[in-house]
């Protein structure tokens, strides 16, 4: 694997700062199945559409979700295979069971 630029570890950090807020990630996790509307996404993560919006701009803008227009709707998903497989991947080393872990 080919060491990050400065550029692109700035980037990354960017966007897991993004994800640090539990409503963004809740907002994201929400667009990993099939396309998803505002209100449905604000109806799963019991936030108001507003605040869903704005989390859905900060998202957009690094290009970890993407919006299409149907009629007067938008609907988002995540960006593109490698966030949702990033995504996957970290909700099953979060459930995997630790009680084997040793700090020994």
């Amino acid at each position: 694997m080919t060491t990050p630029s400065d550029s692109q570890i700035a980037d990354l950090a960017e966007t897991y700062r993004l994800l640090g807020d539990p409503t963004r990630l809740r907002v994201l996790l929400a667009c990993l199945g099939e396309p998803i509307a505002v209100g449905d996404i604000a109806k799963s993560v019991n936030a108001s559409p507003s605040l869903v919006s704005h989390h859905l701009r900060l998202l957009r803008g690094a290009r970890l979700v993407r919006g299409t227009r149907r009629n007067k709707q938008v609907f988002y998903e995540t960006a593109d295979d490698h966030i949702a497989h990033m995504l996957t991947d970290m909700i099953a080393h979060a459930m995997e069971d630790h009680s084997e872990d040793s700090d020994a």
